[in-house]
């Protein structure tokens, strides 16, 4: 072998190597010119597009598909957060409409109370519950205004619909009313229909008529109203609606139970009266007052005796 066969052969390959280069940079160069010049590889580039496009397409799925799942992901996320102030701004906004329609009901219910005693022309003081005690054996309530405010003993509470008690015990701030219905208390009363005398006793949870005369014009439904006897209480104002009557066990008497006029079970404030009016009341007793004053206080006779129902000529 001639010691020049390694060189010679080295160098013709790299002139054929230069070589490929440079037919392949004109080869190039001229279907670049042709390209630029006739446009006629745009439409082989369009048909390569449209074969490898699917390609493309499935070769970016992944990368897509995790996309999307990021981004639905992080709008579930949002979502959540979202939904969570939304409960938490409407639990607030319910908490603020139940108290705003505590408000107005309270605020109604108030200037029912002093559109009453406005209309009524009475002198009241508007006395807050503090402590209710409401059980068969003790029907009272505490109210937060005392003797500094000037509550004295004797006085009677009201509300827009008729008498609620009376204030037994007085105490520098706090003062306490015995209602109607405990079972210690009694209130002389009258029927507005007709002016006829009674006494109505508590009950516990209810009001009573008792030793009601047989013969008496008493009926269920007749609205009952303080009499003024005694001085206790002023006259006319509502104390309730016969619902019931009955035989007592001596069958000498009836008995009447009584729905009470005044919301006794509820409400936040009462009424107390300064003075005792002589003729001013309530309203919702006005009319029945009227009745009351333009008949005559006068029983009936007994149902075996014959009435008379034409005037005696």
């Amino acid at each position: 072998m001639s010691p020049y066969a390694g060189p010679s052969a080295h160098r013709s390959e790299e002139i054929a190597g230069t070589l490929r280069l440079l037919v392949a940079l004109a080869l190039a160069i001229a279907l670049m010119v042709l390209d630029h010049r006739g446009g006629w590889l745009t439409a082989i580039r369009g048909q390569i597009e449209i074969v490898v496009q699917p390609l493309w397409r499935l070769a970016g799925l992944p990368a897509k598909l995790g996309d999307t799942m990021r981004d639905d992901a992080s709008t579930r996320a949002r979502l959540a957060k979202d939904n969570e102030i939304l409960r938490n701004a409407l639990l607030i906004s319910s908490a603020r409409i139940a108290r705003l329609q505590t408000a107005a009901a309270e605020n109604a219910r108030l200037r029912g109370l002093l559109g009453a005693a406005e209309q009524g022309g009475l002198d009241v003081q508007l006395a807050p519950i503090l402590d209710i005690a409401l059980d068969p054996t003790r029907q009272r309530v505490v109210l937060d205004i005392g003797a500094n405010q000037g509550v004295t003993q004797g006085q009677a509470a009201i509300d827009a619909g008729g008498l609620i008690g009376q204030v037994i015990e007085v105490r520098p701030t706090t003062a306490t009313v015995l209602l109607l219905t405990d079972p210690d208390h009694a209130v002389p009363v009258s029927v507005s229909r007709n002016g006829i005398r009674l006494v109505a006793y508590g009950r516990g949870d209810r009001l009573e008529l008792a030793n009601i005369p047989t013969s008496s014009d008493v009926k269920i439904g007749d609205r009952i109203v303080t009499s003024g006897l005694g001085g206790r209480f002023p006259p006319g104002f509502p104390v309730g609606t016969i619902t019931k009557l009955r035989r007592d066990e001596s069958r000498a008497f009836l008995i009447g139970d009584l729905k009470p006029a005044a919301q006794l079970d509820r409400g936040r404030d009462v009424l107390l009266l300064r003075r005792s009016p002589t003729s001013a009341v309530l309203p919702a007793a006005a009319n029945a007052a009227d009745t009351a004053n333009a008949r005559p206080t006068v029983p009936e006779p007994p149902a075996t005796a014959p009435t008379t129902t034409e005037p005696v000529r």
